[in-house]
């Protein structure tokens, strides 16, 4: 089974269904009775609401009923909540403001709900839905997270004095202030890491049913993960008990973050659904999701740097404004904090780190994780300035970095992170080698014959993925322990079903998954079925994002595995009448080491079920479950370059190569590992030169369809080189470490740094839109 088992290139089992069109989407969800729903959403970024009329809309033709704020409040649901705590350095707890599902007294940006319109189609509730007469009244408005901190300024929350969320920081201030003091050079910079918009291809949706003969509760939805949907839901909104409700995460077209948490919309279909008598379904349109999909990034920061005379670094300073819209959102809070702040060692040995983060309301979307979730933000800040410094010292950017890489295992940082294994110079060395980087100079002359500014740009990145552990998590104030969850069921066949509480938005689990037990018992891939994003299949999940379904989900599924391999070796040992020590598993048979003994795979699962022949004392049956809390983080890193040529005539960037050499650890599926990467880079690029969510100063969204906002398309996009070298993550049993969002993470700042160095000015700004790079080729001169 080496071709459909661990390392094979796998062709996904899941694409079938998606190629085809087969695939089984919320929107696609159909229920006796369904109706539909359109929002009635603020068109002003910030004003107390003074009166629903709803009389008119409630008497137009199809429309059901008409719900707003003040009737889900009096039914008791609650706020939305931010599920990390965090509290600032002076010991008091972040500051969280009242989220409303549907809005009674006050909006807080352009897209917050106030009312719900239920219909029998779409057309109509969107006719009613504009007959609904809101009355309110504007107040002032602030967009700038930096200009929300001054005295006088708009307040959103008035438990958030001056918009102030938390005032938080890591590491030694005083030891990073005495090496900047004492330092040979100090690089000084200003970051900024632009606001975007998800964009997954499939946008959010919901359906909630409500079945009064049962009581019970089913909400389809577009989640990440489901089962902490039912939690939160449950135990938090008071939308029903949790052994009341069902959760489905079906097929869902991409999430990147974005589906993560719990919107309004799921809770009011649910809500709605029982008001109403009927089943309620909402499909977001693609303006909707721009301007109510939670949005990523926005930080502002300050840096840094300190070396010594031999270009070590000794010590680095960050101050990070980080925006986080008008409402916290589920684990926002831990973006900013633990998923960036941690990770600004990168790859380099700093003995003395300091970071000071605040967080700020102001009128705009709500602000959580997007793909790399803080580990891109870090990133950029340490790689921007690490490319500065190397110009203002006048070395190798290469070099520098070289000198000051972590070269001895496990390491310790000043901020939190232990790192367990890695090789980061063999990464280095890959990516300069399938680049050519020493053949630059003769390109770059060839490049000034023809008018053309070339520049090469590097970025060494490292990530914390697969979150854990639960204890360490919860001691930093999350509020779910970060483990996961399997169970493996052996058909009376021979045939095996895997529950997991990982969800697949994209990642191609159904195959990867598979590939695992295959391998582990010699069984075809298509006998191997994977179950996910049901609560009422699965118990329970912490679901998938951060790159933890290989490191952390796969490894609670070989737990189980052993469990089913043991009980396997007992039944073979007995049916052959051998000891259960000299069987092994191969080809799909149990064998009887150095013997031609064996008993086929499904004659083994046959007789646990038949139970006429068992060990006595044993249990019918072949079932195991088990539970998975990781060790560590793990820490996947790697070395991206990328070489551009700037027309200096349109500022238009063209990208002429682009290199990443990852060390991901073992890796599953070399296939579908190369396709994460790739489609990571393309979001990075899309960052880097196009992508940005702009506001004008009353809170209206200038970038709400893609008229406005600008996402890669094909012809942005270069032929990518990818490799991989391997030091396996010595924390979980299989040695993964993930791979799903480095692409993201590392193609930023390796971009700009190519454009940087092509230009010869380092004041630039993502998006690096033609306009801008022109500007900054222009004002060098």
């Amino acid at each position: 089974m080496g071709v459909e088992g661990i390392g094979a290139r796998v062709a996904r089992k899941e694409d079938k269904r998606f190629l085809t069109g087969k695939g089984r989407y919320t929107d696609d969800m159909s229920v006796p009775g369904m109706k539909y729903a359109v929002f009635v959403r603020s068109p002003h970024a910030h004003a107390k609401i003074l009166k629903v009329d709803a009389s008119a809309a409630k008497g137009m033709p199809g429309v059901i009923d008409v719900l707003d704020g003040k009737q889900i409040l009096a039914d008791g649901i609650g706020n939305l909540i931010c599920g990390w705590m965090i509290h600032s350095k002076d010991g008091s707890p972040m500051k969280m403001g009242a989220w409303r599902p549907l809005a009674h007294e006050t909006v807080r940006y352009v897209g917050d709900a106030v009312a719900i319109v239920v219909a029998d189609s779409v057309a109509e509730a969107r006719d009613a839905a504009e007959a609904v007469v809101v009355d309110y009244q504007e107040l002032p408005v602030v967009i700038d997270a930096s200009k929300a901190l001054e005295a006088g300024q708009p307040q959103l929350h008035p438990e958030a004095p001056n918009n102030l969320i938390f005032d938080w920081q890591i590491g030694d201030e005083s030891e990073t202030d005495k090496a900047i003091a004492t330092a040979a050079h100090v690089t000084e910079v200003t970051i900024h890491n632009n606001r975007l918009s998800p964009n997954p291809m499939e946008p959010r949706a919901a359906l909630g049913i409500y079945d009064a003969g049962d009581d019970h509760y089913t909400c389809y939805t577009t989640s990440q993960n489901p089962h902490v949907a039912r939690l939160v839901m449950s135990a938090f909104y008071n939308v029903a008990p949790e052994n009341k409700l069902r959760v489905i995460a079906p097929d869902v077209g991409g999430g990147f973050g974005s589906k993560i948490y719990i919107y309004p919309e799921e809770i009011v279909c649910l809500w709605a659904s029982k008001r109403t008598g009927v089943p309620v379904k909402w499909t977001s349109d693609r303006t909707e999701a721009f301007l109510t999909d939670a949005h990523g990034r926005d930080h502002v920061s300050t840096v840094k740097m300190a070396f010594d005379a031999n270009n070590r670094i000794i010590g680095l300073k960050v101050d990070t404004i980080a925006n986080l819209g008008a409402y916290m959102s589920l684990f926002s809070s831990a973006v900013p904090t633990y998923l960036y702040a941690t990770l600004l060692s990168g790859q380099y040995d700093i003995p003395a780190i300091h970071a000071n983060v605040r967080t700020v309301y102001t009128n705009t979307a709500p602000v959580d994780a997007y793909r790399g979730a803080g580990r891109p933000e870090a990133t950029y800040l340490l790689e921007r300035t690490m490319e500065t410094a190397a110009r203002e010292l006048g070395v190798s950017p290469a070099e520098l970095r070289r000198v000051n890489f972590i070269r001895s295992f496990p390491h310790q940082t000043p901020v939190i992170m232990n790192y367990d294994a890695g090789d980061y110079e063999a990464s280095l060395n890959a990516a300069m080698q399938a680049a050519d980087w020493n053949g630059f100079a003769a390109r770059k002359a060839e490049a000034d014959r023809r008018g053309m500014k070339r520049g090469i740009g590097m970025s060494c990145y490292i990530e914390a993925c697969g979150i854990a552990p639960s204890a360490a998590v919860g001691s930093l104030g999350a509020g779910v322990g970060l483990w996961e969850s399997a169970e493996v069921r052996v058909n009376a066949v021979g045939t095996i079903e895997v529950l997991t509480g990982s969800h697949s938005h994209g990642q191609g689990h159904e195959t990867t998954f598979a590939q695992l037990v295959a391998d582990r018992f010699g069984v075809p891939i298509d006998s191997v079925n994977i179950v996910h994003g049901d609560t009422d299949k699965v118990q329970m999940g912490m679901g998938t994002y951060g790159s933890r379904s290989g490191a952390v989900g796969m490894s609670a599924v070989v737990k189980a595995l052993d469990k089913v391999e043991a009980k396997a070796k007992k039944i073979a040992a007995h049916l052959m009448e051998a000891d259960e020590s000299d069987i092994v598993i191969e080809n799909g048979e149990l064998k009887v080491a150095g013997t031609d003994k064996a008993v086929p795979w499904f004659q083994m699962a046959l007789a646990a079920y038949t139970a006429h022949n068992l060990p006595a004392g044993m249990e019918p049956g072949l079932k195991e479950g088990a539970f998975y809390d990781p060790a560590n983080f793990t820490f996947p890193a790697g070395c991206y370059i990328c070489e551009v040529e700037v027309d200096p005539d349109t500022g238009r960037t063209k990208i002429v190569q682009f290199v990443a050499a990852d060390d991901f650890g073992n890796i599953i599926n070399p296939m579908i590992v190369e396709g994460q990467v790739h489609g990571g880079i393309a979001q990075g690029i899309g960052q880097a030169l196009l992508e940005g969510v702009h506001y004008d100063p009353s809170g209206q969204l200038l970038t709400a369809s893609y008229m406005d906002y600008a996402m890669p398309r094909a012809d942005d996009l270069p032929s990518f080189q990818v490799s991989t070298s391997n030091t396996p993550c010595p924390n979980n049993p299989l040695g993964i470490k993930g791979c799903g969002e480095a692409g993201a993470i590392g193609s930023p700042p390796a971009l700009i740094n190519a454009i940087t160095d092509a230009i010869g000015n380092n004041a630039l700004t993502m998006p690096a839109t033609p306009q801008k790079v022109w500007a900054a080729a222009h004002a060098a001169k």
